[in-house]
């Protein structure tokens, strides 16, 4: 017999439901717009199916290269994507790049970044056991900061996104030793694929085949370098 009040019980459970209604919530919505997402993946998938992805750790932000370093990256990425025969969707450099460049892949609208990092933050919050290890900080303070719009998401987030959508997120990257980096869901298989482009450090995008990338324009101006 629980020594847990009643209506701690029946908080906690009403919690959780609410939780589960949401993570459903999420699934649906997301869903509007599944086909276009998994042809634009499976494309994707196609081009890059002879490279080898390297294991994903989840952390937090590392050290923001330097002017030189980042023009190199800046560069090797500009050359993969044209040897590969693929373009970026620009999303605009407020600090919420990460979950504008998942929005557009999720929903087709980085505007959605809101609702993507609140999705996000949820995730994190509720299944704390599985992501605290991997944050070298006040686990508290973390999730406070990363609640507040124009904070940068990090690999941690990318690992909660992926488990909170279902996703596995693929990354094609400016690190010199990592052209391709995968982040599936830890407690299921994915049910669709989202394809970002990463500066490293620096900026994210939406990434699409070159033949396919969208003619929407974003509100505000982008990242360009």
């Amino acid at each position: 017999m629980s020594g847990q009040p009643d209506y701690l019980r029946e908080s906690s459970s009403s919690s959780r439901s609410s939780y589960i209604q949401e993570s459903e919530d999420d699934m649906t919505i997301g869903s509007i717009l599944a086909e276009a997402n998994h042809n634009n993946a499976k494309n994707l998938g196609k081009r890059l199916s002879h490279l080898d992805s390297i294991p994903h750790t989840p952390r937090v932000n590392g050290r923001i290269p330097d002017v030189n370093n980042a023009t190199l990256d800046h560069e090797r990425l500009s050359e993969r994507l044209s040897m590969y025969g693929l373009a970026e969707f620009h999303v605009e450099g407020d600090g919420n790049c990460q979950f504008r460049a998942l929005a557009d892949q999720l929903f087709h609208n980085p505007e959605y970044h809101k609702h993507v990092r609140k999705a996000v933050v949820k995730q994190l919050r509720h299944f704390r056991e599985q992501y605290e290890g991997y944050v070298p900080m006040d686990y508290k303070k973390y999730l406070k900061s990363m609640k507040r719009s124009g904070e940068w998401g990090d690999h941690l987030t990318l690992q909660a996104a992926a488990d909170r959508f279902g996703a596995k997120i693929c990354l094609l990257t400016s690190f010199r030793d990592t052209c391709f980096i995968e982040i599936n869901p830890k407690e299921q298989s994915p049910t669709r694929e989202l394809w970002l482009s990463f500066w490293s450090e620096v900026h994210y995008n939406s990434l699409y085949v070159a033949d396919d990338l969208p003619t929407r324009i974003p509100k505000r101006k982008h990242w360009l370098f």
